[in-house]
């Protein structure tokens, strides 16, 4: 793996949904990452309106609760529950709703050009390369990919994670540093739900050992990064990646595993199923 000193105060962002209207928690402007941004849009009967340009970033959004529309450059798209849409560089975003939604927002600046593309969570759920259950004992999870070799871009991934309760994700231990940078955002963890994250270059040594919650968010500029849930409860986590190498370097699963736990591969086999 390659070597990258790691800050531990400048990994962890704590309650980053906490906000109304759009918030932008984490950027190459606040932090150690060089393409990857993160923000959140929380929409109720007190705000139920935002706009934004993408400017030079192509722009994912998840929409993890609620429904909305989502107007790009005057073109209306409706979003329900774990839908997602990307949206092009050089785009004017409005996002309404009549209830309320929330939505994370996953952006990285890319030079190329790349086709507006709405992801239905029904379609994703009936591709096994997109949607599966990893792991084994003590380690399950569920994998849904929104954003991955079903969509057409330059550097981004997202999609989310939930464990069973009491286990581990994020396992065996991986880490990608040279080809993408990664965050994790927490969901669906009500008090007293929590986890324990690691982010870590040397084992012996681990720069990062926290509990985390609902609404936090773990950087993962570098390093192998395992999770564990509490007892009783689950760890649920929206991953977002973003390719150092534009286009080349966007792979999902392309990971090294920590030495000593790579008898039985990487657990992310069936994402290349495609």
């Amino acid at each position: 793996m390659a070597t990258q000193t790691l800050d531990p105060k400048r990994l962890f962002f704590s309650n980053t949904a906490a906000k109304l209207g759009r918030a932008i928690a984490v950027s190459p402007q606040n932090s150690d990452f060089s393409h990857l941004s993160y923000g959140r849009i929380r929409l109720t009967d007190d705000v139920k309106h935002v706009e934004f340009e993408t400017e030079q970033r192509e722009t994912a959004l998840l929409c993890m609760h609620g429904a909305c529309s989502v107007r790009v450059n005057g073109m209306p798209h409706e979003l329900a529950c774990y839908d997602a849409i990307y949206v092009p560089r050089n785009s004017s975003v409005q996002v309404s709703t009549t209830d309320h939604v929330d939505l994370v927002e996953c952006a990285a600046v890319v030079e190329g050009d790349y086709p507006l593309q709405v992801i239905r969570y029904a379609d994703v759920e009936k591709d096994s390369a997109l949607r599966f259950r990893a792991g084994g004992t003590a380690t399950s999870r569920d994998l849904n990919i929104l954003i991955g070799e079903n969509v057409k871009a330059g550097r981004i991934l997202a999609g989310f994670t939930r464990s069973l309760p009491g286990n581990w994700t994020s396992w065996p231990p991986h880490e990608h540093t040279a080809m993408l940078e990664e965050i994790y955002v927490y969901f669906d963890m009500p008090a007293p739900a929590f986890g324990i994250q690691l982010v870590y270059t040397n084992p012996q040594e681990p720069e990062f050992v926290s509990l985390v919650r609902d609404g936090d968010a773990v950087l993962m500029p570098a390093g192998y990064h395992p999770n564990v849930a509490a007892p009783g409860h689950s760890i649920n986590f929206i991953w977002m990646m973003a390719a150092h190498r534009e286009g080349q370097d966007r792979k999902f699963g392309a990971v090294n595993v920590q030495p000593g736990f790579d008898q039985a591969g990487s657990g992310l086999e069936q994402s290349q199923q495609r």
